[in-house]
């Protein structure tokens, strides 16, 4: 599903600078915030068990041309997934949550006034871990960070609409880096993160 959607938006992007316009991009600076629907893949991942969680902080839109900004953000994001099990008619639902401190880094392209499309990568750091239970068995517990990497890096795209001064846009983060160290048997597990935002200018 994930190389679908990228796949998806790298074709919309490649079509759309075709009518591309000039739109006068202004220098911001704003706050932003919203929801994460986040997943842990492999290439036999299972993208039903989404975790939801959420994102907020900065960015800034800093012009380059009429219509191109550079677009650096920093953020508090969750990431994770959660997981179902039914075994000998026991019901659990295990959600696996892992903070981040993420730094955007996009190309924003502005194809008409109100509408941007963005793309670029990210690199991120995890600050803290925890899983919780809910069924059977009840618990949460807090993972120690060192049992992962906690770096964290990947591409981004999406698109945004704006009206001057809140915008609200769709993104989705593709993890390129493994979040457990080698040697464990889940050391393909890698990020996966949909997150849907509302931003707001400040000047």
């Amino acid at each position: 599903m994930q190389s679908k959607i990228l796949c998806a938006v790298t074709f919309f992007m490649t079509a759309s600078l075709s009518v591309l316009h000039a739109q006068n991009v202004e220098t911001e600076f704003g706050i932003k915030g919203g929801l994460n629907m986040s997943n842990l893949y492999t290439d036999d991942a299972d993208d039903e068990n989404v975790l939801f969680g959420f994102n907020a902080g900065v960015y800034a839109t800093l012009p380059v041309s009429d219509f191109v900004a550079i677009q650096p953000e920093l953020l508090f994001t969750t990431r994770g997934s959660e997981l179902e099990y039914n075994i000998g008619g026991a019901n659990q639902v295990n959600k696996y949550k892992f903070n981040y401190i993420e730094l955007p880094l996009l190309v924003r392209v502005n194809l008409t006034k109100n509408f941007n499309i963005h793309a670029g990568g990210y690199a991120s750091y995890m600050v803290s871990s925890k899983v919780t239970g809910e069924g059977t068995i009840d618990f949460e517990n807090e993972f120690d960070t060192d049992d992962f990497n906690k770096f964290d890096a990947g591409l981004a795209a999406g698109v945004g609409l704006d009206f001057n001064p809140i915008s609200v846009g769709v993104r989705y983060n593709y993890g390129l880096t493994t979040i457990v160290k080698d040697g464990d048997d889940s050391s393909d597990l890698k990020n996966s993160n949909l997150s849907l935002y509302l931003s707001y200018k400040l000047n």
